[in-house]
């Protein structure tokens, strides 16, 4: 008998920025991801607000998901697919971004995606904003720095909440929340842009912490308002939040060394979701915010709104863990939201450390906090494939990573967690959104393109296939190879 729940959501999950392609086809606007060109480990991809000629943007082509959709989902069809999560492109729906209606083309495109994914049983899971902010409103207003995108965000949200009625029962808001808290999140995830004239490196962008944490605030209020929204539309939809979980632990035993991992622990993984699962600001906040010179504007009725517009349910990211400690250290250069490399794990290519305990420890923590059901909407390892000569590639260092993480996983659900799925990231390559690379890949299918451009977009079945395959059949039992 298996000790994951009979209906558990098996899946994998994309996002639209770094599958569709088709970036601007059939009304579609520019969206901040559309600026960004490609980059590789070491050499930071780069942020051009005027397009440049002869230069690779790997999301305008992607894999192609967009015109092959049918096909890709026959294929999570065929691994067993429970759950697809995938996001909406705002820009499809609404080009600009303060468009009054939204574009039909647009609508109709998810329609046929949602659909195909029912044919098969398959439910989806749609994150609303996925770094993907439009273009035209970091032109207009530099987008969340701006209050006046909540707005623009609900009016999206009542369009596709009102168009899916039905079809659609999971929502997530925002990807990656937290990311904002990083000067990392400022562009893809909040659509910030000080300089529209001249590149910026993604990785180095100036960073004004009060326009991030103020941004932060307005995205809270509308995520809190779209699951009251989304409530009102239709009783059985259900809205859950998404973070990134940064497994933290002390470096050493130091009381200095736990005092600086509680301190890290309440800004990257607490912060945003006791909003968004509390309703409230925790009261670690206003030091926090002290000591990085942030003073947020509230308007009056905020407070409520936040109170009122809890999270049904709580999803993250987890790809590693890190350590962190009082004393000056260098930052594992993988630790994309600080800290140094623990001592006791090894790395991925991309120096990401691998902790499969640590997602056992991330569930435990987040639902003896919180108490609401959880949901890993992105895991996965990303390596440097390698295609043999007859189309497979042999990826047992992926088999190997994927089955540590269930099996913490399944611990964490006998130590009591409500745990409701699993959809590990890229369950079909795509273009990597920290460096914009494909040879970053994660997927159960190959995908033959390649950084320089070439290759004919062709899927073709990894070892890992097959493997997922008797995962979900036996329902997380059998993880042999």
């Amino acid at each position: 008998m298996s000790v994951l729940r009979k209906d558990f959501l098996w899946g994998g999950a994309t996002a639209a920025n770094q599958c569709e392609g088709a970036w601007d086809h059939d009304g579609k606007g520019v969206s901040v991801a559309d600026i960004c060109t490609g980059g590789r480990f070491g050499q930071s991809k780069r942020i051009t607000p005027v397009l440049e000629e002869g230069t690779f943007y790997p999301s305008h082509e992607a894999i192609q998901h967009y015109d092959r959709f049918k096909e890709d989902i026959a294929l999570f069809a065929e691994m067993g697919f429970k759950c697809y999560r995938f996001s909406i492109a705002w820009t499809r729906i609404f080009p600009n971004g303060d468009e009054t209606q939204p574009n039909e083309a647009g609508l109709r495109h998810y329609d046929e995606v949602i659909d195909e994914c029912r044919r098969y049983g398959i439910e989806p899971l749609i994150t609303i904003s996925h770094y993907e902010v439009p273009f035209g409103l970091t032109k207009k207003c530099n987008a969340w720095v701006s209050r006046e995108m909540i707005d623009y965000f609900l009016n999206y949200c009542r369009a596709i909440f009102t168009r899916y009625k039905g079809k659609v029962k999971y929502w997530l808001t925002f990807n990656e929340i937290n990311s904002a808290i990083a000067p990392m999140g400022a562009l893809l995830n909040q659509g910030i842009l000080n300089d529209l004239t001249h590149p910026t490196e993604f990785m180095h962008q100036p960073d004004q912490p009060q326009q991030r944490f103020q941004g932060l605030h307005h995205q809270l209020v509308a995520s809190a308002l779209a699951v009251q929204m989304s409530h009102e539309i239709d009783p059985d939809y259900r809205v859950g939040s998404m973070m990134i979980y940064s497994a933290s632990y002390p470096l050493t035993c130091r009381p200095s060394d736990v005092l600086a991992n509680q301190k890290y622990n309440r800004l990257y993984n607490y912060y945003c979701t006791d909003i968004q699962a509390r309703g409230a600001y925790p009261a670690y906040a206003k030091r926090l915010l002290d000591e990085m010179g942030v003073e947020i504007q509230m308007h009056p009725g905020d407070a409520e709104i936040l109170k009122k517009g809890t999270v049904d349910f709580i999803t993250f990211s987890y790809y590693m863990s890190s350590c962190q400690t009082a004393e000056k250290a260098e930052s594992g250069e993988g630790n994309i939201l600080g800290g140094v490399p623990n001592p006791y794990l090894k790395a991925s290519d991309w120096g990401w450390q691998i902790d499969p305990e640590g997602l056992r420890y991330a569930l435990n923590d987040l639902y003896d906090r919180y108490g609401k059901p959880l949901m890993v909407v992105e895991n996965g390892l990303g390596a440097k494939d390698e295609l043999q000569a007859d189309g497979t590639v042999n990826d047992d260092y992926r088999i190997d990573y994927l089955r540590r993480h269930i099996e913490q996983m399944k611990e964490a659900v006998q130590d009591g967690v409500d745990l409701m799925g699993y959809t590990p990231w890229g369950c079909i390559d795509l273009v990597s959104a920290s460096t914009g690379e494909y040879a970053k890949r994660y997927g159960f299918i190959y995908v033959r393109r390649y950084d320089n451009g070439t290759g004919d977009f062709a899927r073709l079945k990894k070892k890992s296939f097959y493997w997922y395959k008797k995962v979900i059949a036996s329902n997380g039992e059998n993880l042999s190879d």
